[in-house]
């Protein structure tokens, strides 16, 4: 057996890979590992992998050729979705040692106590469908605001969506037993978390609890100052939950409300669970209740079989929504898809114009939502970052601001006026000073 001493974490990917990286690098603490930067001559990698882009093969390689120019002695271990997709493909990689699943992931401490842990090309993945067991964790260290894993893997199979067979059927812990995980959250100090999962809007499937029983318990805890809800399909996005925001002292006006197309007739291709109609509803109450919420939306372009006159359902729908910002994806072909079955492939080329001109719509989206807070008063929380000499922080609605970087601000929530935006589009402030945020 190896003695190992440090270990360095990369993570490919959203907001619950952050969430699981941070549980895993806490078991190792605990088990006598000291993280370190990446570039700190590690003993041990660990590459925490997405699955979502179609080049994950090529950002995977380059990590692992990363970390060996750092130290070509050291064990590389890869996890993630990535990793339960393609074992034997990401094995096959020079210099990675041992490549772990969905359900075997989180005993990365066991693994590296093996006397096997110094051969190369190993894998343990097994079958999705036995990944049962659900392990709830939060971030802390990687970035100001807290993520939650509150819930994970996802019993839809959308058309184009692999993350069910990377991460196995809907599951998550009960109330009580999340919010211990929020309670040590807070105890790390964190004053904003946001709840985060493949399809968290499922909260307590199969159980008598949902996500709105969650949500009013979560409001009770001592300490966290935001909530912020990340993505949630709009199906599962009930009127309960916007009024409960709109009414909450500590749950932020801010939603991502996947839509990924605008034509119905697409949508259904897809095999999404809902229609343009109730998509329209759901942000009409959303800014009816809160007329400054932020919205984001997810949309795909160049799905098989959408068509010229879909795609201009798309764009008018969503010109036409009073919506803050889009995430534009350019649909790519997933092997055990249903969406490859569908013979009227779009052109690539025919893919990328139609994501440019959302990205456009996207910008000029941002730039109207900014401009409407302008000279208005909001809290923020800053964050660490720092580019040249600024720091940045995000309002309670997702308005993005800097100031220059002064440390005593650090994960601290002050009061704010917004006087501009920048050429970068992000919003230029001035301090307010609220002694009672000090």
């Amino acid at each position: 057996m190896l003695q190992f001493k440090k270990v360095a974490f990369y993570t490919l990917g959203c907001k619950l890979n952050f969430s699981e990286t941070s549980t895993i690098a806490r078991q190792l603490t605990d088990a006598g590992y000291a993280r370190v930067k990446f570039d700190d001559n590690p003993d041990v990698f660990v590459i925490n992998t997405c699955s979502v882009t179609d080049n994950a093969d090529k950002k995977c390689r380059s990590i692992v050729r990363k970390a060996l120019r750092v130290n070509p002695e050291a064990v590389v271990i890869v996890i993630g979705c990535y990793a339960q997709l393609k074992p034997g493909e990401i094995a096959e990689i020079e210099g990675v040692n041992l490549v772990l699943g969905a359900e075997e992931k989180f005993n990365v401490a066991a693994y590296l106590e093996s006397d096997a842990i110094s051969e190369k090309n190993q894998t343990a993945a097994r079958a999705i469908k036995h990944t049962r067991e659900f392990v709830p964790g939060f971030s802390s260290g990687d970035r100001t605001r807290t993520f939650l894993k509150v819930q994970d893997g996802c019993n839809y199979f959308c058309a184009f969506c692999t993350i069910p067979l990377a991460r196995g059927r809907s599951r998550s812990a009960n109330v009580e037993e999340t919010l211990k995980i929020a309670r040590e959250a807070a105890d790390a100090g964190a004053k904003e978390v946001v709840l985060t999962g493949v399809n968290i809007g499922d909260f307590g499937h199969g159980t008598d609890e949902n996500l709105i029983d969650l949500l009013r318990e979560l409001e009770l805890v001592d300490g966290i100052e935001r909530f912020r809800i990340s993505s949630i399909e709009p199906n599962l996005l009930t009127n309960e939950i916007i009024t409960f925001v709109a009414e909450s002292k500590k749950f932020v006006p801010h939603f991502h409300i996947p839509l990924q197309s605008g034509s119905d007739s697409v949508l259904t291709a897809m095999r999404r669970r809902y229609r343009t109609d109730l998509y329209r509803d759901r942000i009409e109450t959303i800014k009816r209740l809160m007329p400054n919420a932020c919205i984001g939306v997810d949309v795909i372009v160049g799905f098989p079989g959408e068509t010229e006159a879909d795609f201009n359902d798309t764009y008018l729908f969503l010109r036409d929504l009073d919506i803050s910002y889009l995430h534009v994806f350019t649909y790519s072909e997933r092997p055990n898809t249903t969406a490859l079955r569908i013979d009227a492939v779009v052109p690539i080329e025919t893919r990328q114009e139609r994501n440019k001109m959302l990205r456009i719509l996207s910008e000029k989206k941002q730039k109207a939502f900014y401009g409407s807070q302008l000279n208005a008063t909001s809290e923020v929380l800053f964050e660490a970052e720092e580019n040249g000499g600024q720091m940045y922080g995000f309002t309670k609605n997702y308005v993005k601001v800097k100031t220059p970087f002064d440390e005593s601000l650090i994960n601290k929530i002050k009061t704010v006026k917004l006087e501009s935006i920048d050429s970068d589009g992000v919003g230029k402030i001035q301090l307010i000073n609220e002694p009672q945020y000090v």
